[in-house]
């Protein structure tokens, strides 16, 4: 393999630095050399450095336990023209850098995500991802220093996302640093009995499964499942055509997670030849057989049964050894009981089994995946809702995200994917319960897909970017994402057999954008003068920006006080009353929760003229909570006096 060419010429430096990496590939770090590594290697001495300790170490990961703590000041805006089904529907479509999403959902769906999946940068050499995050900023703001807008405000790029390519330094820190917070924000999603697969391919598989041994707990490390993509690349390495991915699999507490099997085959099912009233069987011998099959192994399994002539049978082995059963005297008795005991006469001798019946058999699934569709299939699925237009690059198959769906019980749950794509997450789920509504169950499952408004160049992917234009939509994968949730939707509802209600099937979804806060915020001022502390005093009489909608301050305050984006909305007599029909029991209820799981808790929030009937009236409704803007009340007297009525009924009330 030759080496390439450089630009320009090399320096002496340059040289040395090339040869000693051939000498010493150890004591260089992301193409850089680690000066503490190469005395460590070259010193005769024994020099250690100042700590030593087992884990992942990269540059500039102090950085991010920083950015972790750091709130978010943003909120989502609800976008009823682009959703489908908004009043009614469970899923979200939630559009904006998942980083602060996942921030602003820490409330409202800590301990409530079931399953998360997600397909993140593969950190290939020709990735956009590295976000510029700081969230004192407003997003106008984020996007000038992100490059996205000139000094004058007019767009550049429109996504704020950078290329991370492997000449760059810190290449795989880049990564590191952009995964570890997104991470640690979905592992609190989690419920206990939660599951997260992320799909990954040779560049990062080493460092992801170090980072998620980190955020997660090696402890709740469950699975490398490895996949055969179907589409044979040389991409990474020119030795070896690479043919696979991966899917790391951690459960949030692996003591509570279940994985669920899959159906059995017809051909599997064929070993199921025997038959009774009770349905299809097998046998196995009750004696344990095997490399530990002796009766001193397991002395309280060697136990006498008794045949169906009254003699009395021992577990005896092959050549005449004690051995002994598969299970307990007391265990044996109880399958005795359910029928899953069988006698047989074998060459004038009684032998026992155990039966095992076909109905409800499950296989567990194994971690080599190469039976699912593969990425071309995937590629012609998302062309074909597309009227063969080729929108989307890589997308995965829908069939390997239903079986990774299939691996969890989540009938009635929420699936989260924060790097949403082409959405295919959502078309899963969406063709999971309608395949479930065709046999008569009830696949009720949910998703919130987020996405960045990722920018698509018309150079690029010319089809993607026409596509858009000649549908009226800016040209960027979040648009292409929710089109294809509808697109999906359609083509599973015209498949339908007409024994199936599709209307109750949940094909919509509620679509939010993320948008600064629609509250002003408080400016230290820069003197402490009177004028100073009164100019900021005055924004702050009427705290609403100038393009905050109702709704945009409703969702703002129901995110805020722990409320689901699914939450009813319903506006009585000059308030607003919210309704959480799942109240969570995680430990983190505040005033305004109840403190048991499944129960209604009730928020009324007030925008305008507060009177003291309507405080009456809100009173008589009970709610958990009660938020009244400032601004809503005629004066201090007036606001005193509706204050306390709210604390004499035994109310939380509290004041924007």
């Amino acid at each position: 393999m030759s080496n390439p060419i450089h630009p320009t010429s090399q320096t002496p430096q340059q040289l040395t630095l090339t040869k000693l990496k051939q000498l010493m590939p150890e004591a260089f770090s992301e193409g850089q050399l680690d000066i503490h590594k190469l005395t460590a290697l070259l010193s005769e001495q024994d020099i250690a450095p100042a700590q030593e300790a087992y884990g992942l170490s990269w540059a500039g990961k102090h950085q991010v336990y920083r950015e972790l703590k750091t709130p978010t000041s943003q909120t989502l805006v609800p976008q009823p023209d682009e959703s489908v089904d908004f009043d009614t529907s469970q899923n979200l479509f939630i559009e904006g850098d998942n980083l602060a999403v996942l921030k602003i959902l820490q409330k409202s769906y800590h301990s409530r995500i079931k399953m998360i999946y997600i397909d993140p940068p593969y950190n290939t050499g020709n990735d956009r991802f590295v976000y510029a995050d700081d969230f004192s900023e407003s997003i106008a703001d984020y996007k000038a220093r992100a490059g996205q807008t000139d000094e004058d405000g007019n767009l550049t790029h429109s996504d704020g996302m950078q290329s991370n390519r492997k000449e760059n330094g810190q290449y795989h820190s880049n990564w590191l640093n952009m995964m570890y917070p997104r991470l640690a924000l979905a592992k609190s999603l989690l419920r206990d009995d939660g599951v997260i697969f992320v799909s990954i391919d040779d560049n990062e598989v080493a460092n992801l499964r170090l980072l998620m041994d980190e955020v997660f707990g090696e402890e709740n490390f469950v699975d490398i499942i490895t996949r055969a993509t179907g589409t044979p690349t040389g991409g990474g390495n020119n030795a070896f055509v690479n043919e696979l991915d991966y899917i790391v699999v951690y459960a949030r507490n692996s003591i509570k997670l279940n994985i669920e099997g899959f159906d059995l085959t017809k051909s599997e099912a064929k070993i199921y030849d025997q038959e009774d009233k009770y349905g299809t069987y097998l046998t196995r011998p009750l004696r344990r057989t095997g490399g530990e099959d002796k009766r001193e192994d397991r002395p309280s399994m060697y136990f006498p049964i008794t045949a169906p002539d009254g003699t009395e049978i021992y577990p005896i082995g092959p050549t005449g050894y004690e051995s002994r059963w598969i299970c307990g005297e007391k265990k044996y008795h109880e399958m005795s009981k359910e029928n899953l005991i069988e006698w047989k006469m074998v060459k004038d001798k009684w032998q026992v089994y155990q039966k095992f019946y076909l109905e409800g058999r499950k296989k567990l699934p194994g971690n080599l995946w190469n039976d699912v569709e593969g990425n071309k299939k995937a590629t012609r699925d998302v062309r074909k809702i597309f009227d063969t237009l080729k929108v989307f690059d890589h997308p995965k198959p829908v069939g390997l995200i239903e079986k990774i769906i299939s691996c969890v019980d989540t009938k009635s749950d929420i699936i989260l994917d924060f790097f949403a794509g082409s959405s295919t997450t959502a078309h899963a789920v969406m063709a999971l319960n309608a395949e479930e509504a065709e046999n008569n169950e009830a696949g009720k499952r949910k998703f919130i897909m987020v996405q960045i408004p990722e920018v698509i160049d018309a150079k690029d992917n010319q089809s993607a970017y026409e596509f858009c234009i000649n549908n009226n939509m800016p040209p960027n994968i979040a648009e292409i994402s929710k089109e294809r949730i509808r697109r999906a939707a359609a083509h599973i509802t015209s498949e339908l057999p007409e024994t199936v209600d599709s209307t109750a099937l949940d094909f919509g979804f509620k679509a939010y954008k993320l948008a600064d806060s629609n509250f002003i915020p408080w400016q230290q001022p820069t003197s402490y003068d009177a004028d100073s502390l009164m100019a900021q005093l005055e924004k702050h009489l009427d705290p609403i920006v100038d393009t905050a909608t109702t709704d945009g301050i409703i969702t703002e305050l129901m995110l805020k006080e722990g409320y689901t984006l699914t939450a009813t909305v319903r506006e009585a007599d000059g308030y607003y009353l919210l309704t959480q029909n799942d109240a969570p029991n995680d430990g983190l209820n505040d005033a305004n929760r109840l403190n048991s799981a499944g129960t209604s808790m009730t928020l009324a929030i007030v925008l305008d003229d507060m009177t003291t009937s309507k405080a009456t009236q809100i009173i008589a409704s009970a709610p958990n909570k009660t938020l009244i803007m400032d601004r809503a009340f005629r004066d201090d007297a007036n606001k005193a006096n509706i204050v306390l009525q709210f604390e004499d009924a035994g109310l939380v009330v509290g004041c924007v």
